[in-house]
Formats: structure tokens, C-alpha cells, sequence
């Protein structure tokens, strides 16, 4: 189905909400809701220990700290994700990646979202930190692989990106044969 004449009816500095008719195939048509989202990045670090760095921050719409890797919005379309997964992990974690290596890409929320995610794993971190968003307050949380695969499968890791980048961390080591 394509949009028919979309009205924003919303927006903030990382997404904006719009309402269509759609026509469906019956010939009948029907109000949708959606966001317009800017492309995200989530970066999976590994540090020299093999620890994979989450990262702790509260968020408001869940009410509670969630345990996480880093992620953030790109700062505008034409960004390269490279750039911006670079950026997020240094604001976020205070490192920055000799190595990163593209492990995925897709929609997080197609139902009503367009929101386009890449997934990095980084890897050879180096200390490089840039100033954490005004609005962020993040402690960082180096944890074995094993054990953050462990906190998502016993339901301690609820975030479902950082359950995805752990997935994809796990097999990118598997199918290179070897652990980080």
C-alpha cells in the first residue's frame, strides 16, 4: 500500500507522527498512525578483556533502568552509520573502535514505525570520550558475553536490541570459530 497524502500531526527532534487513510483491498479505507523515525545504530563493544560494554540508563517510558548497548539516532539521513555508531559508542561508553564490523541491519517496529537500525559489533576500543547527551546518564557495564547472553535469556536484559546484538555477537564468533 503506499501513503495517501500523510498530515503530521506530531513531531520532536528524533521522530515525527503522521495520520493517512489507507486503502485497503477491499475497497474500504482506514485511519493509520505512524512514525517517521531517523535511522538508529546499536553498537555491540567488546573490550580487551572480551567483556562486551552495556550500558545502564533510565528510561522514562518503561520506568526503570535498563541494561543496554549503545545506541542513538543518526544526526541526520545522509549520516554514514559508521560515523554515527562511532560517535553514540564514545559518548556513550567513552570509547571509540579501531574496528567496526556491520553485523546487521533491518526495521525494529515495521507495524507503525520506520525505524531503520545498524547493528556494529566494535572491537580493538581505545579511550576517546565525547560529551554524553545533555539528557544522558549512563553507567557503563563491562559483562562477559556468556553472562549478558545468560541475563537475557533469565529476562534481566529486557531491551530487545541488546538481546539481537547479543545474538548476532554470539554467532559472528561461532561462524568465525572462536570466542571473543
Amino acid at each position: 500500500m503506499e501513503k495517501n497524502n500523510p498530515t503530521r500531526v506530531y513531531r520532536c527532534k528524533i521522530f515525527d507522527v503522521y495520520e493517512e487513510d489507507v486503502p485497503l483491498p477491499n475497497g474500504k479505507s482506514i485511519r493509520q498512525t505512524w512514525i517517521d523515525h531517523k535511522p538508529t545504530v546499536a553498537i555491540i563493544p567488546i573490550n580487551d578483556k572480551n567483556e562486551i560494554l552495556l550500558v545502564k540508563q533510565y528510561r522514562i517510558a518503561v520506568r526503570k533502568h535498563l541494561l543496554e548497548i549503545p545506541a542513538g539516532a543518526f544526526d541526520h539521513h545522509e549520516e554514514p552509520a559508521e560515523v554515527c555508531a562511532q560517535r553514540e559508542l564514545a559518548e556513550e561508553t567513552g570509547f571509540r573502535a579501531a574496528k567496526m564490523t556491520k553485523l546487521y541491519e533491518g526495521y525494529l517496529l515495521a507495524g507503525y514505525c520506520n525505524e531503520y537500525m545498524h547493528f556494529f559489533l566494535a572491537s580493538d576500543l581505545a579511550y576517546a570520550p565525547l560529551k554524553p547527551d545533555e539528557d544522558e546518564f549512563i553507567e557503563v557495564v563491562p559483562t562477559e558475553l556468556s553472562r549478558a547472553a545468560e541475563m537475557f535469556k533469565k529476562g534481566e536484559i529486557t531491551d530487545t536490541k541488546t538481546a539481537l546484538g547479543i545474538m548476532l555477537t554470539l554467532n559472528y564468533f561461532k561462524a568465525a570459530g572462536n570466542s571473543p
